[in-house]
């Protein structure tokens, strides 16, 4: 099983679970877990082979990772811990694992906050997976983690989500980045069915103005899905819960508490 903590609220009976991108770990909701503890049960997870989670056995002799069998590792831990169901805050890749939860089991999932979502992958972002399959059995893995780093967020205010991006990548190890690395092959599918798809799940999207990768494609979706609302952060980036945590709280900690109205 992966790992993961959780910090109770005695007054609350709300969950909400937070699920971090590819190369990332739990600890990149450090600057939320202050403030949303305040009014909800917090569950954090590492997913396979990310923070505490970098090593399971289980896992050593998993061949390929699917988007299926990582979000089945988030929903054990929910089903070990009794919780029927949690809202859900994810970030990068984290936001496709959480759609795809909801996907397949919907009565878990009682809201979706996706911060720097990825729901379609534009031309760059295309080329860029193809170039670095090109080269990711031949360079180290960690200078793929820069270049993407460098790519999704440019620009100087970007900079601390750049530097926590390649800090955590760098506790993988070769064949786990390839494990998921692998995922890319399935990406495109499952990105399409989502956009197709809508759910009665109520769903905000935050996404910086500078995610010029991603953001986009949102504008649209959110057009089209009428569960879903998008916000968009002024002077921000991919990594809006690090770019902007104090807006990043107050609106989403005010979504979740209108849900209950």
């Amino acid at each position: 099983m992966i790992s993961y903590s959780i910090y109770k609220n005695t007054s609350s009976d709300q969950w909400v679970t937070f699920v971090h991108g590819a190369g990332g770990s739990s600890s990149i909701w450090f600057k939320q877990i202050r403030d949303f503890k305040k009014y909800f049960n917090i569950l954090l997870l590492d997913l396979r082979g990310h923070g505490k989670s970098n090593f399971n056995i289980s896992n050593a002799f998993e061949k390929k990772y699917t988007f299926s069998s990582i979000s089945d590792d988030i929903i054990q831990v929910l089903r070990k811990e009794k919780i029927k169901n949690s809202h859900f805050v994810g970030v990068s890749l984290g936001t496709i694992l959480i759609r795809h939860i909801a996907e397949f089991y919907p009565k878990m999932v009682k809201s979706m906050i996706m911060g720097g979502a990825i729901m379609k992958l534009n031309l760059r972002s295309r080329f860029l997976i193809r170039i670095s399959s090109l080269f990711k059995s031949i360079v180290p893995y960690i200078w793929i983690y820069k270049i993407f780093a460098f790519i999704i967020m440019p620009y100087e205010n970007h900079k601390e989500s750049r530097i926590l991006f390649i800090n955590e990548a760098r506790r993988l190890y070769q064949k786990e980045f390839l494990r998921w690395f692998k995922l890319t092959s399935e990406i495109n599918p499952i990105l399409k069915l989502f956009r197709q798809v809508q759910l009665s799940i109520p769903t905000l999207y935050v996404m910086g103005a500078e995610d010029y990768m991603f953001l986009e494609s949102i504008k649209v979706l959110t057009k089209e899905h009428k569960n879903s609302k998008l916000l968009v952060v002024p002077d921000c980036g991919h990594v809006v819960n690090v770019e902007k945590p104090i807006f990043f709280n107050k609106q989403t900690i005010s979504f979740l508490n209108s849900l209950k109205k």
